[in-house]
């Protein structure tokens, strides 16, 4: 299995299989309640079939081209991971997403694994718009999406009902041209 290197702290991104639902449920339990405060992962993966289930969704979704799903590993160990929701590739759409157990924040891993996965999206795969949907009051995961350089397109008021509660979503995007010009600048700085 490949494995793209996200840094010298030992941070990879790896495929998430089928065969790795006992792994990815133990993931889960060990970040449940902090991954669970605005993504619904937590909720859908709370047994060995539900895992096996989500990924084996994921591996479909691979097979038909419409969205892709990796872990972020530190050290060896599954602390995290990124998604394409959806992906429409005649429209040149998608969505990212994230999760990450609480002992692995604040190391950056999430940025640096979604910015493999944007390149990915709009080189290989011709992505002209790439979206991120975030709780108003999910600060964190606002900052990866204003330290990738997206756009805030607006807000859904009160579109998504979750634990009992609406949230405010915030919409941000990146397109295609974006993307790679700010690319190209950090690759020129970085030859400088």
């Amino acid at each position: 299995m490949f494995a793209i290197s996200l840094g010298d702290d030992g941070a990879e991104l790896r495929p998430l299989e089928p065969w790795q639902a006992a792994e990815f449920l133990a993931h889960m339990d060990r970040g449940r309640e902090y991954i669970g405060r605005y993504v619904a992962l937590p909720t859908v993966c709370t047994d060995l079939p539900s895992a096996r289930a989500f990924l084996q969704s994921y591996a479909d979704k691979a097979a038909a081209d419409t969205g892709r799903v990796f872990g972020i590993r530190l050290d060896g160990t599954l602390v995290g991971g990124v998604l394409l929701r959806v992906m429409d590739t005649a429209a040149g759409t998608c969505e990212a997403g994230c999760w990450l157990e609480p002992s692995a924040s604040g190391r950056g891993l999430v940025t640096r694994a979604v910015r493999v996965l944007i390149d990915w999206a709009v080189n290989e795969r011709g992505m002209h718009r790439v979206e991120w949907q975030v709780s108003s009051a999910n600060t964190a995961s606002i900052n990866v999406a204003k330290r990738l350089g997206m756009t805030k397109d607006g807000v859904l008021r009160e579109s998504y009902p979750y634990r009992g509660v609406r949230h405010d979503m915030e919409v941000w995007s990146v397109l295609a041209p974006e993307w790679r010009e700010a690319r190209q600048g950090t690759r020129d700085q970085e030859a400088r």
